[in-house]
């Protein structure tokens, strides 16, 4: 265990790096591919009445946009930190999977409500041409997620990215589907249902992108990471540290992890080489590249603030007492 994540940030950081910019290509060649075809495909839907192109339709376009959005947020990614900025641009890319998560989810309910209309007044679908569209539909749709596919599967952009593009590629199954159903039974409420439970997929896939951005958007502590059991490991591996406490971890993106703690030392203890050791632990056997560590001898800073806090509360209210007497 140790082994794997013995690597210095350093390497982590280039790996990282070349991810980025692999990413940020496949990226945008699955949006132009998307953006491409999702013409195509609402055109194919108007003209051959189906409902079920027409949501795959819906859903290129909205990941067409996703896609061109999570490119950009690559692109932003790549920027240094700024004054106003000073962790970059980095969260870009998870605000875009929450927001990307939003979308997906109006989409789908918006394909269900039209479904429904659907189903209650039934309209003549084309089953022949609707099936050469979803076909070809399909194909560019596994274009694009090959392409995503060999992309970093830990980034929540990619992630978002391949979720947008699955979605598409079960929205054109189903259609062929339906078109099948359609030329050989002429029975259309296939299009809508499938249109359905394509919708419902989707939203359950989008639900669980969009709870793991907003855990890293609520600092969360990183799913891969167990706070207290790094705590204990810290106090029994570094040698003279007494105690650790208000410790938080947190990530910026989803990927590169952060931590600050107080490291309560023995007396005596060089401080400088206690907190480099826990610096050094943290990041080749709990992959935390950057920490920051306040060490203390005897009693904690804030504990004390804390302690001459409620004293002097205390001291109000005894004048306030005596005041009013």
């Amino acid at each position: 265990m140790a082994n794997s994540h013995d690597h210095s940030g350093h390497d982590r950081g280039a790996a990282v790096h070349v991810h980025g910019t692999t990413d940020k290509k496949r990226v945008l060649i699955a949006a132009c591919l998307t953006a491409g075809f999702m013409v195509a495909e609402a055109l194919g839907g108007l003209f051959t009445g189906s409902l079920a192109l027409l949501a795959d339709a819906g859903h290129m376009l909205a990941d067409a946009i996703a896609l061109g959005l999570a490119w950009y947020a690559f692109h932003l990614a790549g920027r240094p930190a700024t004054v106003r900025l000073t962790y970059g641009f980095g969260r870009v890319k998870t605000l875009v999977a929450y927001t990307n998560g939003i979308a997906i989810f109006v989409i789908a309910l918006w394909i269900v409500y039209e479904a429904w209309q659907r189903l209650l007044t039934p309209a003549p679908v084309l089953g022949g041409p609707m099936l050469v569209v979803a076909i070809l539909g399909l194909l560019v749709n596994i274009g694009s997620f090959l392409v995503l596919h060999g992309g970093d599967h830990e980034s929540l952009n990619m992630r978002g990215a391949i979720l947008h593009v699955l979605g598409d590629l079960l929205g054109s199954a189903a259609a062929i589907v339906a078109a099948l159903v359609i030329l050989a039974t002429g029975w259309t409420p296939i299009d809508p249902i499938l249109s359905v439970l394509v919708s419902l997929l989707i939203l359950s896939t989008a639900w669980s992108l969009m709870r793991a951005a907003a855990h890293v958007l609520l600092e969360g502590v990183p799913p891969t990471l167990d706070r207290d059991l790094i705590a204990r490991d810290l106090e029994t591996t570094i040698q003279g540290v007494r105690e650790v406490h208000h410790m938080h971890v947190w990530s910026i993106d989803g990927s590169s992890n952060m931590a600050t703690l107080h490291a309560c030392l023995d007396e005596g203890v060089d401080a400088h080489k206690a907190v480099s050791a826990l610096k050094k632990r943290l990041a080749s056997e709990h992959g935390i590249s950057h920490a920051t560590v306040e060490p203390e001898f005897g009693q904690c800073a804030d504990e004390a603030d804390d302690h001459d806090h409620d004293h002097e509360h205390e001291h109000d209210a005894t004048a306030h007492h005596s005041h009013h007497h």
